[in-house]
C-alpha cells in the first residue's frame, strides 16, 4: 500500500507553490501536516501501516502479541482525524475493553495529533458500556435508563438479587424444582433432602441464573427465547434451559420492580435508543467511523451497537466504516463473560475474502527463543487431540520484525538462555529457585563497584521489607521482573515465602536487595472488604438464616480461619449447629472449631455497640494494614449515613447500598498502572489474566500442572446428585450452540464435552499470553509435587506436568534444566 499512498500524497501537493497557481494550491500548513502524516506512516510496520492507509469501510487486523496494536490504531487514529478534518460534531469513535487501556490509547492519540499540530479533537475513547451509556442518556425516554432513580449492580451468584430470583421461582416451578430435588436418585431420606435443597438454593440455581442471565443478555437473547430454545434441546430431564429462562424472566422483572441496572442492560437501553430512526440519524452524523480494540472479546450485542453506529445514515445499506483489531488467540475471557473469539474470527474471514483483512505478524517485543517457543506450543496444541473438532488458536506465527525496525531494542538478546524449563521438587524449592534467579538478575546488572548494606540488624527490622536500610539500587541498570500466577492465592503463597524464606528452611534473602515485592491480587483481595463486612454482618442479625450462616462460613474459610469443609451440611439445620444439645449427635473437631468462631462472633455482637461491629469484624477477619484502613473507611462512613439511628437494620441497608452500586471503593489511576506494574527494582507477582496488556524483560511462570492448565470442568461433591456435569456449562454450552446456529443442539452430555472443549482452548490461550509477556528471559517450571488445593498449599502430593511442558523440553533440550 506505499505506492498508493505516496501517489495519494503527490496528487493532492501536485499544484502546490506553482506560479500563478497559489489560489488552486494548498496551504503550507496543510502541506506540512501531510509531510508530517508521511513521517509517522514511515515509522510504522507493515500491518500498522495498513490501519493508517485505511480509507473507509470494513476492515479486520489481526495481530499477534507484541505487535504494536495500540501503536498502529493510534496513529491510524491521528492521521484519520488529520485528513477528513475531523471535530468534536463529527468524531472518530475508539473502544476498548478496560478503562486502563483507554487511558492508554487516549494518550497515545493525543502524542500523534500533537506531531501534526492539530488539536486535541475530533475523537472520543470508551470503553464499550461507557459508550453505551452515554447513548442512552442522550435519550432517556427512548433508552427508558435514567441514572438518577436507578442504582447500577453487577450481581454475582451471592448477590441478594440473584438469591430472590432463585426463591420466586421456586416458589413458582414445585414440579420442576423437584425434579432437581431428586437429582438421578433419591432414597426419600429427611437430612439429604435439607442438603439437597441447600446446595440448589444455595448454589447451583444462583450459578445457573448468573451464568445465563450474562450469556443470554449480552447475546440480545430474551427470556421467552430461551423457552423456546428448551424445545429444540434433547430431553435432558432437568429441562435446564427452561430452568434458566424462568430465573431469567424473574430477574428482568426484578431490576425494573427495583430500578435496578446492570452493566448488559446498558447495552440494550443504547440499541433501544438506535432503533428509532431519528435518534439513530443523530448518533451516526456525529460519528466518522468506529475502531475497536480486543476485538476478540466482543460480543454479539456489543458488535451489532457498533456497526450501527459506523453505519452512513444517509446510505444504510453501505459498508460500515470499522475498524476492528485484535488477537483471537489471546481471547481469555470467554469462560466467564459472552465473549468468544468466534466472532471476531468470523470478521476476519468476511474481510479476508474481500481482500480488507491486515495481518500484524512482525513482533518486536520477545527474543527469538521465546517467539519459537510460543509458536511452538500453538502449533502443537491445534495438532493435537483437543483440535480434532475445532481449533483453539487461529494458525498465526509471530515473526521477529527487520533489524531496521523502528521500535528501539526490538527482539532484545536473550537473558542467559533465554527460556529456561525448570522441573522443581516441588512448590517450596520452585520459589527458592525463583528468588535465586532475580537475585542473580540484579546482581548482573550492577555496577561493579557497587556494595549493599551489610548491617544484619537492619536486614532483620521491619523497615528492611521496604528497602530502606539497604543501598538503593540503580534503577536505570536493572530490569522489569514478574511472577504470572493462574490464581491470587497462589501467588499470595509466593509473596508470603519470598518474604519469610527462613521460616520455611530457604537459603535466598531478597530483603538486602531492597526488590519491592508487589502482589496485584493483594489490591484485588481489598476491594473484597465492603462485601466481605456486610456477609458477616448479616448473618450476625440472622444468625439462623441457612443462606446467611453458609456465606460467612465460606467467607471464614477462604480467609483460612476456619476448616474447609462441605458447609451444607450443617447450614441446613443453623441451630443444632450453632447450640447442640445433649441428645445431638456430637460434632466433630473440624466442627466445633467452626462452632466457636461463629459463636464468638454472636457474643461480640451482644457486648459491643453497633457502631464498633465493623471494626471488630476487621480485626476477627485478621485483615492487613491496607484492609483494615479499608475497613475504617468503610466504619466511618456508615457512621456518617446513619448518624442519629445506628441500628443493625440501618447499618445493614447503608452497607449493602454500598456494596450494589459499587461507588464506595477508590478507582485506580489508568494511567499509571502500567508504571506501577511494570517498574524496574521491581518484582510484580499478577495473575495472568491481568497481564495481557503487560510485558516485562524477565518473566516466571511457575506451577504448570495438568490439573490447574488445561484442568478439567470440575462438578463439586455436593452438586453431583444431579450427574457428572453442571446446569450452569450445560446451558451455556446450548445457548453458545444455538447463537453459532449449531442445530439440534448439543444433548447433556455433547454440550458438557463442549464446555469442557471451551475451558481447556482458553486454558492454552492463557499459557500462550502469559509467555508472550515476557521480552528477554521466560522462565517456566512444572514440579513435581504440588498442592490439590491452594487453601493448603502445605499439602503436597504427587502432580502431572502441563501436557506443554514436556513437549517444550523436547523441542528446545538445551533449555531444560534438570
Amino acid at each position: 500500500m506505499t505506492d498508493e499512498f505516496d501517489s495519494d500524497f503527490m496528487r493532492s501537493t501536485t499544484n502546490i507553490d506553482r506560479p500563478g497557481n497559489i489560489s488552486s494550491g494548498l496551504d503550507s500548513a496543510v502541506v506540512l501536516r501531510e509531510q508530517a502524516c508521511v513521517k509517522i506512516r514511515e515509522s510504522l510496520r507493515a500491518g500498522q501501516q495498513d490501519m493508517v492507509d485505511w480509507q473507509g469501510g470494513p476492515l479486520a487486523v489481526s495481530a499477534v502479541p507484541g505487535a504494536g496494536k495500540s501503536t498502529g490504531m493510534a496513529a491510524a487514529s491521528a492521521i484519520a482525524i488529520a485528513r477528513n478534518g475531523l471535530n468534536n460534531r463529527r468524531q472518530l469513535i475508539v473502544v476498548t475493553f478496560t478503562r486502563s487501556a483507554a487511558a492508554n490509547i487516549k494518550a497515545k492519540i493525543r502524542e500523534r495529533l500533537a506531531q501534526l499540530s492539530l488539536s486535541q479533537g475530533g475523537f472520543a475513547v470508551h470503553t464499550l458500556h461507557g459508550l453505551a451509556l452515554n447513548i442512552a442518556m442522550r435519550h432517556p425516554d427512548l433508552s427508558g435508563l435514567n441514572l438518577e432513580n436507578s442504582t447500577l449492580v453487577t450481581p454475582t451468584q451471592s448477590h441478594r438479587l440473584i438469591r430472590t430470583c432463585v426463591e420466586l421461582w421456586i416458589g413458582e416451578n414445585p414440579r420442576r424444582y423437584q425434579v432437581l430435588l431428586e437429582g438421578q436418585q433419591f432414597d426419600g431420606e429427611e437430612t439429604e433432602r435439607l442438603r439437597r435443597q441447600s446446595v440448589l438454593r444455595t448454589e447451583i440455581l444462583p450459578q445457573l441464573a448468573k451464568t445465563v442471565i450474562h450469556e443470554a443478555k449480552s447475546s440480545g437473547l430474551f427470556p421467552e427465547q430461551l423457552l423456546e430454545m428448551n424445545a429444540l434441546a434433547s430431553g435432558d430431564g432437568y429441562e435446564i434451559l427452561a430452568v434458566a429462562g424462568g430465573l431469567y424472566q424473574k430477574y428482568q422483572a426484578l431490576l425494573r420492580s427495583r430500578e435496578f441496572i446492570d452493566y448488559d442492560e446498558m447495552i440494550l437501553a443504547a440499541l433501544r435508543v438506535l432503533d428509532n430512526p431519528r435518534a439513530r440519524a443523530i448518533e451516526q452524523k456525529q460519528v466518522f467511523a468506529v475502531f475497536e480494540d480486543e476485538a476478540q472479546d466482543s460480543t454479539p450485542l456489543q458488535t451489532k451497537l457498533l456497526k450501527i453506529l459506523a453505519s452512513e445514515t444517509d446510505s444504510p445499506n453501505s459498508l460500515e466504516n470499522f475498524i476492528r483489531v485484535g488477537d483471537p488467540n489471546q481471547a481469555i475471557n470467554s469462560t466467564f463473560t459472552p465473549a468468544d473469539p468466534i466472532y471476531f474470527n468470523q470478521f476476519c474471514d468476511e474481510c479476508e475474502v474481500e481482500n480488507k483483512l491486515a495481518t500484524m505478524d512482525g513482533a518486536g517485543r520477545s527474543t527469538q527463543v521465546i517467539i519459537d517457543a510460543a509458536n511452538f506450543m500453538l502449533q502443537w496444541v491445534n495438532g493435537s487431540e483437543l483440535a480434532k473438532n475445532e481449533k483453539p488458536f487461529r494458525d498465526q506465527t509471530i515473526k521477529p520484525v527487520p533489524s531496521d525496525d523502528p521500535q528501539q531494542n526490538a527482539n532484545p538478546a536473550p537473558l542467559g538462555r533465554g527460556l529456561e524449563l525448570h522441573t522443581p521438587r516441588d512448590i517450596y524449592h520452585t520459589v527458592e529457585l525463583i528468588g535465586q534467579r532475580v537475585i542473580e538478575l540484579v546482581e548482573q546488572f550492577l555496577p561493579t563497584d557497587f556494595e549493599f548494606a551489610r548491617n544484619e540488624k537492619a536486614i532483620d527490622s521491619d523497615e528492611a521489607s521496604d528497602g530502606e536500610n539497604s543501598a538503593k539500587l540503580p534503577l536505570e541498570n536493572l530490569k522489569s521482573m514478574a511472577i504470572l500466577v493462574r490464581e491470587n492465592k497462589q501467588g499470595k503463597f509466593i509473596k508470603e515465602v519470598l518474604e519469610n524464606p527462613q521460616k520455611h528452611g530457604l537459603s535466598f534473602d531478597l530483603r538486602k536487595y531492597g526488590i519491592k515485592i508487589e502482589d496485584v491480587g493483594e489490591r484485588d483481595r481489598h476491594s473484597q472488604v465492603p462485601w466481605e463486612i456486610l456477609t458477616l454482618l448479616q448473618f450476625l442479625d440472622r444468625p439462623h438464616s441457612p443462606d446467611y450462616l453458609k456465606a460467612a462460613l465460606k467467607i471464614l474459610s477462604d480467609r483460612q480461619l476456619i476448616p474447609k469443609q462441605d458447609y451444607n451440611a450443617f447450614a441446613t439445620s443453623p441451630e443444632q449447629f450453632l447450640y447442640p444439645g445433649p441428645l445431638d449427635p456430637q460434632q466433630s473437631e473440624p466442627v466445633r472449631k467452626c462452632r466457636y468462631f461463629c459463636c464468638g462472633l454472636l457474643q461480640a455482637r451482644l457486648e459491643l455497640p453497633p457502631y464498633q461491629i465493623i471494626s471488630f469484624l476487621a480485626l476477627a477477619l485478621q485483615y492487613d494494614q491496607t484492609e483494615l484502613a479499608t475497613a475504617d473507611k468503610l466504619a466511618e462512613r456508615v457512621a456518617i449515613q446513619t448518624a442519629g439511628n445506628n441500628s443493625m437494620s440501618t447499618i445493614l441497608g447503608v452497607i449493602s447500598e454500598i456494596v450494589s452500586s459499587e461507588r464506595f471503593e477508590p478507582v485506580d489511576a489508568d494511567d499509571k498502572i502500567e508504571e506501577r506494574y511494570t517498574s524496574k527494582g521491581q518484582l510484580t507477582i499478577i495473575t495472568m489474566h491481568k497481564a495481557k496488556g503487560l510485558d516485562w524483560d524477565c518473566v516466571f511462570i511457575p506451577f504448570l500442572h495438568e490439573q490447574t492448565i488445561p484442568g478439567n470442568l470440575r462438578v463439586l461433591p455436593q452438586a453431583r446428585f444431579l450427574g457428572d456435569f453442571t446446569l450452569s456449562e450445560v446451558a451455556r454450552a446450548q445457548i453458545r450452540a444455538s447463537l453459532h446456529e449449531k442445530y439440534p443442539l448439543p444433548n447433556l452430555g455433547e454440550a458438557w464435552e463442549q464446555a469442557d472443549y471451551l475451558k481447556k482452548a482458553e486454558e492454552f490461550r492463557l499459557l500462550y499470553v502469559a509467555m508472550t509477556r515476557a521480552k528477554s528471559l521466560l522462565w517456566m517450571s512444572a514440579e513435581k509435587k504440588g498442592p490439590f488445593s491452594w487453601n493448603k498449599p502445605e499439602n503436597l502430593q504427587e502432580q502431572k506436568p502441563c501436557p506443554v511442558m514436556p513437549i517444550l523440553k523436547q523441542r528446545f533440550p538445551g533449555n531444560a534444566i534438570w
